[in-house]
């Protein structure tokens, strides 16, 4: 399994779709299939039944996933790609444009 270079809570911006050029943070990152939920993007239609949760049901509107592909990580403003690289004996990822460290 390869590493994944973006996490939750990171902010992206979309790069290919119907939502191209939005932005948002990673609510959920599914490490399986490579598909991320972002806050925001991806909206769909959900038809709900009548639960605990939902009394009334009805349609309710919600993030669907993307695949992390479509999605680039935004460091200081700019989209970026990610690369990794030992600080001292800790591996860290850094942003390639930049050269900077991001955590």
């Amino acid at each position: 399994m390869s590493r994944l270079k973006i996490k939750k809570n990171d902010t992206v911006r979309v790069i290919a779709g119907k939502d191209k050029g939005r932005e948002g943070k990673v609510v959920a990152i599914n490490r399986k299939t490579k598909r991320i939920i972002v806050e925001g993007v991806n909206m769909i239609k959900k038809h709900e039944k009548p639960s605990m949760t939902n009394p009334n049901g009805g349609i309710v509107e919600k993030e669907a996933p993307i695949d992390i592909s479509n999605v680039m990580y935004l460091h200081k403003g700019k989209p970026t790609r990610i690369g990794f690289k030992f600080d001292g004996d800790k591996k860290v990822r850094y942003a390639k444009s930049t050269g900077e460290v991001i955590d």
